[in-house]
């Protein structure tokens, strides 16, 4: 009999890991957890049935949890929900799309989804919680630590570190063996030539740094 897994966020992110986790087939979906105003609906077939303030007293009922809120602008919700998860003693499992391919020699944190199509080479390792989008690429020896999120169809080649809670845009490219610091964002399409030792929003080709409207250099 396939454990119960509860899903932690009820949007578009939530429909894609659906779809890898019936395709992996290692754990039934329990229901999912959004916002109060939510509860009573349903996503691809599976209960809305509990609001945000009813996580605790779910852990009495269910022991695995997964956070299916995407990750674009902030890594912060995601973090907030891993870590209040953790202190509520829930196990996060990592769920892998049967198309990806995972090394035998990566090793793949708790809490972390690799999606249909990605290829994470090896000596690479995933962090916690992390987000490994469909047809990513992580070459071999790299690390990505935790809270990050590799968008659809990015290229990150071999032994680059990318700090906790960056998001890798969709079609961008990292050169090898660069290091990106945590919570910068490589926007979509971006091509990095150089390692990034300053956090911020880094685009074009090559990328460089700009300054989003309200926010200081």
């Amino acid at each position: 009999m396939k454990e119960a897994l509860v899903l932690i966020g009820g949007g578009g992110h939530c429909r894609a890991c659906i779809d890898v986790i019936e395709a992996a087939g290692n754990f039934s979906i329990a229901g999912i957890v959004d916002v109060n105003e939510k509860k009573g609906s349903n996503v691809l077939g599976y209960p809305l049935f509990a609001g945000d303030d009813e996580l605790p007293s779910l852990m009495s009922a269910y022991r695995y949890f997964l956070i299916t809120i995407g990750q674009v602008k902030s890594p912060d919700k995601r973090r907030q929900l891993f870590a209040m998860l953790k202190g509520l003693g829930a196990e996060l499992p990592s769920i892998t799309s049967p198309s990806a391919r995972v090394s035998d020699h990566a090793a793949i944190g708790e809490g972390a989804i690799i999606m249909h199509g990605a290829i994470v080479g090896p000596g690479s390792r995933i962090g916690r919680n992390c987000i490994i989008n469909t047809g990513a690429v992580i070459e071999h020896d790299c690390v990505i630590e935790d809270h990050c999120h590799i968008s659809t169809g990015a290229v990150v080649n071999g032994e680059c570190r990318i700090g906790g809670g960056t998001l890798v845009g969709s079609g961008s490219v990292l050169n090898n063996g660069l290091t990106i610091s945590g919570n910068t964002i490589v926007g979509a399409g971006a091509v990095v030539t150089r390692s990034i030792d300053e956090s911020g929003t880094y685009v074009g080709v090559p990328a460089r740094k700009i300054v989003l409207p309200g926010r200081a250099v």
